[in-house]
Formats: structure tokens, sequence, C-alpha cells
């Protein structure tokens, strides 16, 4: 009898991803005035329904959302939906109190401190890279945390080494760095996609408070790698705004 061995992928393993979803959308104006800005339409779908669809039919089945604005609408929207009976969905209650971004994964950490690799995705953020490939391969090394990046024409930007080490943030516009590193001619920057993965673990001696992420990642990449990786998707969107919301529309609604 021939002998099948079995890598740890083949197992049924969790995927996790983090979902943040707590922001007020104060750019969408009256769209957001009565509900979240998770629940926004984007054709026929809320944007919590485009990034959840997107992200099970890339085999992750562990989600973790968090909310502040309306929340309880999202809340009913994930029990009213049949098809998020078989996934598990947990929610960051932020409803008293808005963390930001980085105090949001501070917050939210009890609920997967546990799992090796976490996905964390803007809400916002509407695209096709392959998160799947990146998150298992992101399981497989040492890696503290990878950034996807791309390159694109906006002000704030990450700056990196030239072996893709972060080494903090630079505004074009005002020329201002924030980092512990000292920047030269080699570093490269670049944009940051709403998109990132992190080993859980290193977040845990952080002290609970409103913070950005980028202020926990200028002290995490002080002891391990912070990386860039840059992504070349077919199609990349923040819905920040309405002119957003409907370029990326009209966009999907032409590769039908």
């Amino acid at each position: 009898s021939s002998k099948t061995s079995t890598t740890y992928m083949d197992i049924e393993m969790n995927r996790t991803a983090f979902i943040l979803a707590a922001g007020i959308g104060s750019r969408l104006k009256d769209m957001t005035q009565n509900m979240p800005k998770a629940l926004v339409n984007l054709n026929e779908k809320k944007l919590i329904e485009v990034t959840l669809d997107n992200l099970i039919s890339q085999d992750f089945n562990n989600f973790i959302i968090n909310i502040h604005h309306y929340g309880d609408q999202i809340i009913d929207f994930i029990n009213e939906t049949e098809k998020y009976k078989d996934v598990k969905i947990e929610f960051s209650d932020e409803r008293d109190f808005l963390y930001n971004t980085g105090g949001a994964i501070l917050k939210a950490l009890n609920l997967f401190k546990d799992e090796p690799a976490v996905l964390i995705h803007n809400v916002d953020i509407v695209c096709d890279i392959d998160l799947k490939r990146l998150y298992d391969d992101f399981l497989t090394n040492e890696d503290a945390s990878w950034l996807l990046t791309n390159e694109r024409n906006n002000k704030r930007k990450l700056v990196f080494d030239s072996d893709d080490d972060y080494l903090g943030r630079y505004n074009i516009d005002t020329q201002e760095y924030i980092g512990n590193f000292q920047i030269n001619d080699n570093c490269r920057l670049l944009s940051f996609c709403g998109v990132h993965f992190i080993k859980p673990r290193y977040f845990i001696d952080f002290e609970l408070k409103p913070c950005y992420v980028f202020d926990l990642y200028d002290e995490i990449a002080k002891k391990a790698k912070v990386k860039s990786k840059q992504v070349r998707p077919s199609y990349w969107y923040d819905l920040g705004t309405k002119e957003q919301l409907k370029e990326a529309s009209e966009w999907l609604s032409s590769q039908k």
C-alpha cells in the first residue's frame, strides 16, 4: 500500500481575517448618516458582503469584524444573512469608544491571539489580490507582518529599504518623515493597500489605547521583520468617496 503524505495546508485549517468596519465613513457624507459604511451598496451588495464573499471564496473561514458607527446594523445584517451561517463570525465591539486602526487590533486581540496569522482587511478595499496564497506563504516564514503595497499617486507613503523592510512613513506634501530608521536614496516610497498580514504574538505586549496601526509597526520593526509585499492586482479600489464608489461600480459592472 502506498502512503500519501499530507501537508498541513491540506488539513482543514483556519484562515482568519479581521475586517475593519468601524469607520464612520464621513467622506461618503449623506450615505452614512443613518448607516455604517460597511452597509453601503456596491452593485447590489453591501461592502461587508463584498469583502466576506471574496474572502470566503478564498477559503477564509474565521472572521472578526470590528464595529462602531451603527454597529448593531452590521450585527443584524450578518445574523440575518443565510449564507454566513457556515462560517465563524465574531464582533469586536467599539460602539462605546473608537480605537483607530492600531487600537482596533489590540482591542480584538483576545479573539485571535492564538491564531498563527491573521489577515487584516479594510472594509472599503475591493480588489482581486490572491490573499489565500499570500496568507499561506506568510504562515511559513518568521516575518511579523506583510504590508501589501502598490504604486499609485497618493501623498502618504510607506518607506521601505532595498530589502523591503519597513522603515517608516513619509508625506510627500509636507515632506514629514516618521520612523526610527535613517532613510537614504535607496529607499522606496510605496502606497499601502489597506490590506496586511500579522502574526498576533507580536502585538500582545502593547497597552490597549487608541492608535494608528503604523505606530505599532514603528515599534515592531525595531525587533522583527515588517515587510512590503508589492501587489499588482487587475483591480484595486479604495471606496472612501462617492466618486470612488461610482468608478468601482462602473468598472466591476463592465467586467461581467
